[in-house]
């Protein structure tokens, strides 16, 4: 499982403003990945707000309003798109992990990836951090976003006043 070995990421992230954008397809993966997001936000102590949009391809829009004219800190961006039967999912992949990279690296804010691809549904639904799942895909993206604002805003306010740490 791609999981295995994942760091905890958990941070105080008191004062941030997170939006969770995600999208309608798969409605029960997507309410597992909201709902790992929504409980990881909480437990860090930041802002978050919801904001709904048709499919994974419009994330990257969505995220870059949310962090240039929405004035948030960070994106968490949720989605699944299964495999099927014509390069579609190629096309739809590509398109939104390009677009979301972007994003983050023009705004310089962080973009939480939680955009499932799969083969199947099921392999989406073992991510989904629902009863029964393996993985929560939802809490690890939103841990990766939180993480990344606290380490950024850290780099941009103290980083010509840190010093190296041996074996830290």
């Amino acid at each position: 499982m791609s999981g295995h070995g994942a760091p905890g990421l958990s941070v105080d992230a008191t004062g941030l403003r997170v939006a969770v954008i995600a999208g309608s397809w798969h409605t029960e993966v997507m309410r597992g990945l909201i709902q790992g997001a929504h409980q990881t936000i909480v437990a860090a102590k930041a802002d978050h707000t919801l904001f709904r949009v048709a499919g994974a391809f419009e994330l990257p829009l969505a995220a870059q309003a949310a962090l240039t004219d929405g004035g948030f800190d960070a994106v968490v961006c949720l989605g699944v798109i299964i495999r099927g039967g014509t390069p579609h999912f190629e096309f739809v992949s590509n398109s939104v992990t390009d677009g979301l990279t972007r994003v983050q690296l023009d705004t310089g804010k962080p973009v939480g990836f939680g955009v499932l691809t799969t083969d199947t549904e099921d392999q989406a639904l073992d991510r989904a951090g629902l009863e029964g799942s393996s993985e929560s895909k939802g809490v690890e993206a939103t841990e990766a976003a939180l993480h990344a604002a606290v380490v950024t805003r850290k780099i941009r306010t103290e980083g010509s006043t840190m010093k190296l740490v041996p074996g830290a």
